[in-house]
């Protein structure tokens, strides 16, 4: 379909949602069949980049409705690059932060929280308007 494509939007245009583009598939905890089998389908580089765009997420306590934004990614060098980003729902104040570590779970995790802080901190109370 890529001749209904008007134009391909750039990163510093605009940041998609978190977990934008990711498939999850869940299955019963109890199916060691199944678990073996989707383990297969992983892609871990983006199963981390999930992992802390989440983590972002969560500490900023975002829903599907709040104007949040991030996107990890592994650099030439292999290092995680995180971009965060929050607006207030009319869209007239836009915070943004980003950090840079190691391609790591932990590190990731612990960036993405950390974003989520700085962000959090710098908005202040009512941000959201809540």
């Amino acid at each position: 379909m890529t001749e209904n494509v008007a134009s391909i939007l750039s990163l510093d245009e605009m940041l998609p949602a978190v977990a934008q583009g990711a498939i999850g598939i869940a299955c019963r905890t109890d199916d060691d069949k199944m678990a073996t089998y989707l383990a297969s389908l992983n892609h871990e580089e983006t199963r981390l980049a999930i992992s802390c765009e989440r983590a972002f997420l969560e500490t900023l306590d975002g829903s599907c409705r709040t104007p949040i934004a991030g996107y990890a990614s592994k650099d030439e060098e292999g290092n995680c690059i995180f971009r965060g980003l929050v607006a207030s729902p009319d869209g007239t104040k836009v915070l943004e932060t980003s950090r840079k570590g190691p391609y790591v779970y932990e590190d990731m995790v612990k960036m993405g929280k950390d974003a989520g802080q700085e962000l959090l901190s710098r908005a202040g109370p009512g941000f959201f308007g809540n």
